[in-house]
């Protein structure tokens, strides 16, 4: 299969300048033009249609409970959770250390790709083909949100103000891995609640994942 039929198989438009999306596919240590400013214009097209969705698709819900659907939909994790059911990270152009630093398994990167890619699509169709794209891959989780989903840190905080405890403090405890693909460790605690530990390709990541294993031993 060529690039452009895998394209157009996991895009649902077939690709008019094929040099849009090698350079969405492209990660900075392939050298050439990376796939950075296509992810820049791409989170903002996504962000446009989840926005729109959720106004339309809920239409009694106040601000509030948008926000916190939207920032599970338009996550970095959601974003290659769908690049990895589409075999994005196949497709993905990597220098030899990133390859070796099994870049492909970052969320970071597959996610960033995942966002280029609709950035192209939007540059090389319209927003009628990035938003169909979007509508496609996206709909099960909008559908599948019976309520508003909250942030593990936003949980663990009012968990943790309904118990009494104190305010949960966040500390990093290491950072290792390559620059491009660096892995950061991340400790909460919360006086009275204990304590958790947790990994993640960036601080807030490991904050979060951090946040929701505590949660997780708080309310089992």
């Amino acid at each position: 299969m060529t690039l452009a039929e895998f394209l157009a198989a996991a895009l649902g438009w077939p690709p008019r300048e094929l040099t849009l999306y090698e350079q969405a596919l492209t990660h900075g240590s392939h050298g050439g033009e990376s796939y950075e400013r296509l992810e820049f214009l791409g989170d903002r097209v996504l962000g446009l249609v989840i926005a729109e969705w959720l106004y339309r698709r809920f239409p009694s819900e106040p601000e509030g409970m948008m926000s916190r659907r939207f920032n599970a939909l338009v996550a970095r994790e959601t974003c290659a959770e769908i690049g990895r059911t589409l075999d994005i990270p196949a497709h993905i152009r990597l220098g030899r250390q990133a390859r070796e630093d099994r870049a492909t398994g970052s969320d970071n990167v597959v996610g960033d790709v995942v966002e280029a890619l609709i950035g192209a699509l939007y540059i090389d169709c319209g927003l009628e083909a990035a938003a169909g794209f979007i509508h496609t891959h996206w709909a099960p989780l909008v559908e599948g949100q019976r309520e508003a989903p909250m942030h593990p840190k936003s949980a663990l905080q009012e968990l943790a103000a309904a118990r009494g405890w104190g305010t949960p403090v966040y500390t990093m405890t290491g950072r290792s891995g390559a620059h491009h693909a660096p892995t950061f460790r991340v400790q909460v605690s919360v006086r009275g609640g204990g304590e958790a530990e947790a990994d993640g390709p960036s601080k807030q990541d490991a904050e979060t994942a951090a946040a929701a294993a505590l949660l997780a031993s708080l309310t089992r």
